[in-house]
């Protein structure tokens, strides 16, 4: 059987889930989205001599290093792939539902799933009223992860400046109320293919978020079945194959931040000692079969 991975060369997760399709099939290809050709006349679709149009399937793990709109056109080439007959896990129609953050949003708010207070507007006068309103705000790029490009505003008086500044750089403002986390950590939720798997706990360390890429560091957290049948409902309208559901508990309950379609595997494995990428491999291999 093959499959092939599409994912960063030498990123951790992305290497992780081509070895453990490799030990499971023998056959090994990570897939780099830039080096991709798509020939559409004759229905082909190329990476380095391989027509991945022949493969079995594919298994998305990241279609670049960095979140921006270009993912988008990414994605697109692998629908049409996935249109055209190869399975690809998750469906890449599913995952553009996803990577942007106001979509993301959108959809959960009309599934009636609870979210910090959420503001959404171009206008900076009407960004100052929501950081007024919040105390304390995040502003988010609607394409980022690991708090990527976000900013905490307060309202005083050089919130004008900063928030201008921010606007000229990203035209649209997507602005949430700064929540209070309990025990400063917020919870990654993992379901495959719809199924609970596990949580795990991202901790802060001495930032404002919870991101290793700020210094913070993944724990072992035991969740209660409100927030385990929370993250359920929160994943279910996207149906993807694999996903990590953000949620923070606050003093008034908990949350929804959003609903990942590129959650690592790092934090489940540390964390937990769960395998994730090859049960991952095995829910793939066992619906193709």
């Amino acid at each position: 059987m093959k499959i092939g991975i599409v994912g960063t060369p030498d990123g951790w997760s992305s290497e992780m889930l081509a070895d453990t399709v490799a030990d499971s099939t023998g056959y090994r290809l990570l897939i780099d989205m830039k080096e991709v050709r798509l020939d559409m006349q004759n229905r082909a679709c190329w990476f380095k001599g391989t027509n991945l149009m022949t493969l079995d399937a594919l298994i998305v793990k990241k279609v670049g290093a960095w979140y921006s709109p270009d993912l988008l056109d990414r994605l697109e080439i692998l629908r049409f792939v996935h249109e055209n007959g190869v399975p690809v896990f998750s469906n890449p129609s599913r995952i553009i539902s996803v990577l942007n953050r106001l979509s993301c949003t959108t959809t959960l708010h009309l599934a009636g799933i609870p979210m910090p207070p959420t503001t959404i507007t171009e206008n900076i006068d009407e960004a100052l009223n929501a950081v007024a309103e919040y105390k304390t705000a995040v502003f988010k790029p609607l394409y980022s992860s690991k708090g990527r490009g976000m900013i905490v505003v307060s309202h005083s008086d050089d919130a004008r400046s900063i928030i201008t500044e921010y606007a000229n750089k990203y035209r649209m403002m997507y602005i949430q109320k700064a929540i209070d986390l309990e025990e400063d950590k917020d919870l990654g939720v993992v379901f495959i293919q719809g199924k609970y798997l596990t949580t795990y706990a991202r901790c802060k360390n001495g930032s404002w978020n919870t991101t290793t890429a700020s210094g913070g560091y993944y724990a072992s957290h035991t969740p209660s079945m409100e927030v385990i049948e929370l993250a359920r409902k929160a994943q279910h309208p996207f149906k993807l194959d694999f996903t990590c559901v953000d949620v923070a508990i606050t003093p008034e309950g908990p949350v929804v931040f959003e609903v990942s379609a590129f959650g690592g595997f790092k934090g489940i494995l540390e964390a937990r000692g769960i395998n994730a990428a090859q049960l991952y491999v095995d829910a793939v291999m066992k619906e193709l079969s």
